[in-house]
């Protein structure tokens, strides 16, 4: 007969070997949560020096100093200052595109003017390029940009802006065109205006490049007006009618329920020839 001391052994040895990994599992996880917290502290103080002092103040030496860590710590956690710098790049740009998003989705719901809500997000994005230049130029690598899921989500809200206006039958050339070409002219504004000496930036500059564009992207009819009331007009009648038509239903297509899906690939497809014309 089996003694009852060896089950009591048995199993006084399981509850041990449970509480112990339990001990582990709440072991890795506040070691986790430390680590979070340390990035975090490490990458909010860089990024105070980035945009109060400059890139050349961001040494690991006083970012460590800063953060109240040791130097090999920025190390194991980022590689070394560039990932730092991409680190702290994301950070911003998530935390703006978060504040854009919200924008976006107000924009919507209230129905706003698509093409005033164009406007809205072009001014958000200009302050935030020239209230934060060492950090806009940093964001403005196309490599960095590439890798960057928090940009690609400020691109995405850009496009969504861009299909409203489309929506509403007043683009005039393809979504994609718009959005590149928006976002080439905030970007290049925004590092023409960064350019000039600190005492001589001129922001109208950003103001001129937007009627430009708008006048560009929008169709016939939609007049703009610039801060000092002079008048630009989109592209011209004709053809325009019938691309400007094909671009505001092909912004419709994917919600074109009575077609399959089949049928709204091919009806893209067509629009996209058309509005490419």
């Amino acid at each position: 007969m089996a003694s009852p001391y060896r089950w009591k052994q048995r199993s006084g040895t399981a509850v041990n070997t449970v509480i112990a990994h339990f001990r582990y599992r709440c072991s890795v996880i506040e070691q986790g949560s430390q680590r979070d917290e340390t990035r975090s502290r490490i990458v909010e103080v860089a990024g105070t020096m980035l945009r109060e002092r400059g890139a050349a103040a961001v040494t690991t030496r006083a970012v460590a100093d800063g953060a109240g860590v040791q130097a090999p710590t920025i190390y194991r956690l980022f590689g070394d200052k560039d990932g730092l710098l991409e680190a702290v790049a994301e950070h911003a740009m998530a935390t703006f595109s978060a504040i854009k998003a919200d924008a976006v989705r107000a924009a919507r719901d209230d129905a706003t003017d698509p093409v005033e809500d164009l406007r809205t997000g072009w001014s958000m994005t200009i302050g935030f390029g020239l209230a934060n230049p060492d950090l806009f130029v940093l964001l403005s690598d196309p490599e960095r940009g590439r890798r960057s899921a928090a940009a690609r989500a400020g691109t995405a809200l850009l496009a969504e802006r861009i299909q409203r206006v489309a929506e509403a039958g007043r683009l005039a050339v393809p979504e994609r065109r718009a959005v590149e070409l928006v976002h080439a002219a905030g970007t290049g504004a925004v590092l023409a205006v960064l350019a000039a000496p600190a005492d001589e930036r001129d922001p109208s500059l950003a103001d001129d490049v937007l009627e430009a564009v708008l006048g560009r992207i929008l169709v016939s009819g939609e007049s703009t007006t610039d801060h000092r009331g002079a008048a630009s007009h989109g592209r011209g009648r004709g053809n325009g009618a019938v691309t400007s038509a094909a671009i505001t239903l092909r912004a419709a297509a994917p919600r074109l329920d009575r077609l399959s899906s089949a049928e709204r690939t091919m009806l893209a497809e067509w629009l996209d020839r058309i509005a490419a014309d």
